[in-house]
């Protein structure tokens, strides 16, 4: 049987802190790809954040550390094979020290696709290949309470007008990360008798990663 998720238990942790870039000179098209940073100091199963030329389906993404050596580590899980030509880039550590506790919803949008019309004139049907893709957003309605430490990170996030990374954790251990910028007014919204909420918006840089454990 698949290993279902249950809105049981979700954890939403938040970037707190991110260690100095460490400087990537290389990652391989292979399955996992493989970036070679000299003397990284990485750990297996640190997350990183990617900032990245050349490789765009990479950049501005969160990747977790695997099979580290001195001078090289992997993209865990990331089949690079068919991704564009790297030419620079930096890895940071991230500490996701925040966590959001009064979150109640979370909604997924955005993400869709531009298509471009490939039709000839021998065709009797249309055809068309995907091109860009819109932003994806994640939503999340939150219990009103101005002393959580996640939504005043978030706040703070907002106003400075500055990415953080987002973890999310469903009961099973499965996981979702991504890098965005942050809405959030902290402003309470509500009907009577009902409880006071507020909502937060993260538009991603990039695209979401996912892992099973």
């Amino acid at each position: 049987m698949a290993n279902v998720s249950l809105w049981t238990k979700v954890a939403i942790a938040i970037q707190s802190a991110l260690g100095a870039a460490k400087t990537i000179t290389a990652i391989t098209k292979a399955n996992p790809g493989v970036a070679t940073s000299t003397a990284h100091g990485l750990a297996n199963g640190a997350f990183v954040l990617l900032t990245v030329s050349g490789m765009n389906q990479v950049d501005n993404r969160v990747f977790r550390v695997a099979n580290q050596a001195a001078n090289t580590f992997e993209l865990e899980g990331e089949n690079t094979t068919g991704y564009d030509t790297f030419v620079s880039g930096t890895a940071e550590e991230i500490t996701f020290g925040t966590s959001l506790a009064t979150a109640t919803t979370l909604n997924a949008s955005g993400g869709d696709y531009d298509y471009e019309d490939t039709t000839t004139i021998h065709d009797s049907v249309r055809s068309q290949i995907p091109t860009l893709a819109a932003p994806a957003n994640y939503s999340f309605e939150n219990i009103w309470d101005v002393a959580d430490a996640g939504l005043i990170a978030l706040k703070s996030a907002s106003d400075n007008k500055v990415k953080r990374a987002v973890r999310i954790t469903f009961s099973n251990a499965q996981k979702v990360l991504f890098n965005g910028y942050v809405g959030a007014t902290l402003l309470p919204v509500g009907t009577a008798p009902g409880k006071v909420t507020t909502p937060v918006t993260i538009t991603m840089n990039g695209r979401p990663t996912v892992y099973a454990t």
